[in-house]
């Protein structure tokens, strides 16, 4: 967390052998009103496909990584504004 306001959007781990994965599609723009459980993004690991919720409710703060781009496994990729 990096206030009171703000959470990261973090990669969970995936297992002890994905270290990255990669963004493939963000379903929600910066300043679009999210949900708790709602998805915000699909990544890929070498095993599958995987959908990202959202933990809390709040607005999508910032977008770190980008679709396209391989992110480590506990690598913030975004920011929900609660």
């Amino acid at each position: 967390m990096t206030d009171n306001n703000k959470i990261e959007i973090i990669i969970p781990n995936q297992g002890l052998t994905v270290t990255e994965v990669v963004i493939v599609q963000w379903h929600k723009k910066i300043g679009e009103t999210l949900q708790k459980g709602e998805v915000l993004l699909d990544f890929e690991s070498d095993k599958a496909v995987i959908e990202l919720v959202s933990p809390t409710d709040g607005i999508m703060g910032r977008i770190v990584a980008e679709e396209g781009e391989t992110v480590a496994i506990g690598g913030v990729v975004g920011e929900i504004t609660a």
